[in-house]
């Protein structure tokens, strides 16, 4: 149902012409603003610069246009009712979230902290004497700088001011105390750590091989524990060439060994006793001992004798009883001590083989062979290889103001056709016959005509050099039996 204007009351009238003003007013004042030119600003979000061009009229209006989304940790400069004006630039700092764990309970801050004890004293946390922080994982302490902001963008095309910043952890690991009785000596002390043998290491105790601690090292740490350390005692052991260091809770030396799995057997030696008392800093000696009979051949060598045969031709040999060499045997008590011998005892010895003499005969038959050479028929009694060399009477060594100069062992001049011989291997005055040389007289010694040597005598004018093997044949007829050596010398060999 309408109302007249002729029915309305003069205060109807007022208010419905006071409404019609302010529509008209909003609607002119929308006009307006479409018709003011845009402010440029720089919006500045977690050091990302973005210029913005706005009609909006305060500070929390550009930042909403933009879809900016605030928690009530950012700051935000200038605040956000202050009025827009051009060239303003917005600063909006992030708090960063903070993952804080402590006794087991986590939550989540925001945080403009640079340090971790601003943190700690944003969030009301007392660190207490022996706590540890651990922040991201590894240890921290109260003054260290928190790590730089690490930001995270959702997707490639979102706008910079979409970008989150990754969280960090901070663990606040409150100390709980214990009661150590060591060895009778009891204290208190405070850890962190979350096993028994984790506390001991933080609180500098150390715990030797063969102590006894309970609980365990391995069990888990919770307040007013009592843990109990039973010292073992320090020792040194020498045992199979190896030294061991080490602690034990064993009363006596048998008992230490077995713990360490040392074995005795036969003659093995211990030091100190068996039954000896343990004490701090002793040293036992475990000696290896064994006694065996060694035996010990030393061989005898056989004796070679030569005996004469008028049946075999000069110069060839036979064996008439073949040599071996003898035995002798000894036996020892032989005492060893750690591989080391430390004895030996003589038990008894004797002959085990007797050496056979070796026997061999040689021959003394003289048999008369012809040989044709370039210089005629010769008849020879005996062939010998020799090492030839040559001389002359100005190469043999003495001086010329000597008055045996050019003569030889048997007075004779010095010429060709004498030679030099060693008279146990052809007696002198026995004519020779050297290929290539032809006839000598064995009429000259040497002092290095030694053996199976002959040195060829030349005249100086027709010297000719030797140094060869040759056959030289001793020619008929042979000397006296008493003046020929049956066994020659075996030096020099030749090649």
């Amino acid at each position: 149902m309408s109302v007249d204007a002729r029915t309305r009351s003069p205060a109807q009238g007022v208010a419905l012409t006071l409404v019609t003003f302010l529509a008209l007013g909003m609607t002119l004042l929308g006009v307006l603003l479409l018709w003011l030119p845009p402010r440029s600003v720089i919006v500045d979000v977690a050091g990302v610069e973005v210029p913005v061009s706005t009609r909006a009229q305060r500070v929390g209006q550009v930042l909403a246009s933009l879809g900016i989304r605030l928690r009530p940790e950012d700051r935000i400069q200038p605040a956000v009712d202050t009025p827009v004006q051009d060239g303003m630039r917005i600063v909006v700092e992030r708090a960063r979230p903070v993952i804080l764990e402590i006794s087991g309970q986590r939550e989540i801050r925001y945080t403009h902290a640079r340090r971790v004890r601003d943190l700690l004293r944003e969030a009301g946390i007392v660190l207490k004497a022996d706590d540890r922080l651990w922040l991201n994982g590894a240890r921290a302490r109260a003054e260290d700088a928190l790590p730089p902001v690490v930001w995270h963008t959702p997707s490639p095309d979102a706008p910079p001011w979409e970008r989150e910043a990754q969280p960090i952890t901070l663990r606040v690991q409150r100390a709980v105390p214990l009661l150590v009785t060591d060895d009778g000596m009891t204290y208190s002390l405070r850890t962190t750590a979350a096993t028994v043998g984790e506390a001991l290491r933080q609180a500098g105790i150390t715990v030797y091989l063969g102590d006894e601690v309970r609980p365990g090292l391995g069990e888990p740490v919770s307040a007013y524990m009592r843990v109990t350390i039973r010292r073992s005692t320090p020792l040194v052991i020498e045992a199979d060439g190896q030294t061991l260091q080490t602690r034990t809770r064993a009363q006596t030396v048998t008992d230490v060994l077995a713990e360490q799995g040392i074995f005795l057997s036969g003659l093995d030696e211990v030091t100190p006793s068996l039954a000896s008392p343990i004490r701090e800093g002793m040293r036992i000696r475990v000696a290896r001992v064994s006694e065996f009979v060694q035996v010990e051949d030393e061989r005898l060598p056989y004796e070679t004798i030569y005996v004469p045969d008028d049946t075999l031709e000069i110069d060839t040999r036979r064996v008439v009883t073949p040599g071996r060499p003898g035995l002798f045997r000894r036996r020892y008590v032989v005492r060893v001590e750690d591989g080391v011998e430390v004895s030996r005892e003589l038990m008894d010895a004797w002959v085990a083989q007797t050496p056979i003499t070796n026997v061999i005969a040689y021959g003394r038959k003289i048999v008369t062979r012809t040989l044709e050479t370039p210089d005629g028929v010769i008849t020879y009694w005996r062939r010998i290889r020799m090492l030839a060399t040559s001389y002359s009477a100005s190469t043999a060594g003495v001086s010329p103001d000597r008055p045996w100069y050019g003569i030889t062992r048997l007075g004779l001049k010095m010429r060709r056709g004498i030679v030099a011989v060693d008279p146990r291997v052809i007696p002198l005055g026995v004519q020779v016959y050297v290929p290539g040389y032809g006839k000598g007289l064995a009429a000259d010694t040497g002092s290095r005509i030694l053996g199976r040597r002959i040195d060829l005598g030349y005249d100086d004018d027709n010297l000719v050099l030797w140094n060869s093997w040759v056959d030289v044949y001793l020619l008929a007829p042979p000397p006296p039996p008493d003046k020929i050596n049956y066994l020659l010398p075996n030096w020099p060999r030749p090649p």
